[in-house]
């Protein structure tokens, strides 16, 4: 049996993420109408797909799996993605992607190579994760401030106010303190975890 790593937590929660945002942003990108939000879709996608297989990937190299827990927030976020109802600017906002990438410090990836144990290759692995989620991260930021500006322009009531902004800014802040605990609740439960081996 290997012995288990202490960053096997956080691997084991990016390959679960990355997994059902890749399942999300596909089923958002087969209803949005403009292709200019489905080239964004399309690239930032594919990037969570490779991750969530790469992560499942290492875990296996690992002598581990990939342990899946219930998230009912998953099935709300697959029902918005793929709905043919809410416009894209809407999505955004419900789905939490108005708010990466405000170019606050830190961000959820600073505290990744704090563990001075993570070996080369899931080290290496880490390295482009990190690089590819910041590059989404404004992708998807530009994507929302176009559509905003345009929502804008049209006088749509989905355009934000100064208010709204200053409240999804302190959304932003309490969704990072959201994300930091349950990436630590993710690395105790996993830590708990019995060991498996392939």
């Amino acid at each position: 049996m290997p012995d288990k790593p202490s960053y096997l937590g956080l691997l084991n929660a990016i390959a679960v993420a990355e997994t059902r945002a890749h399942e999300y942003l596909t089923a958002w990108i087969a209803v949005t109408p403009s292709p200019e939000v489905a080239a964004v879709l399309r690239t930032v996608a594919a990037r969570e797909g490779e991750h969530g297989m790469t992560f499942t990937k290492r875990l296996d190299e690992l002598g581990f799996q990939v342990r899946v827990k219930d998230d009912p927030e998953s099935a709300k976020r697959l029902e918005i993605a793929g709905s043919s109802e809410c416009s894209d600017l809407e999505k955004m906002k419900a789905l939490g992607l108005h708010r990466i990438d405000t170019g606050t410090k830190p961000d959820i990836f600073d505290k990744f190579f704090e563990d001075h144990s993570i070996d080369i290759r899931t080290g290496e692995l880490l390295g482009r994760y990190i690089a590819e989620e910041r590059h989404s991260g404004r992708l998807l930021r530009a994507c929302y401030e176009q559509l905003k500006a345009a929502a804008k322009a049209n006088g749509s009531a989905a355009a934000e106010s100064s208010d709204g902004d200053r409240l999804d800014a302190i959304e932003s802040k309490l969704d990072a303190v959201c994300r930091a605990v349950d990436e630590v609740r993710q690395i105790v439960c996993a830590q708990s975890m019995p060991t498996t081996t392939s």
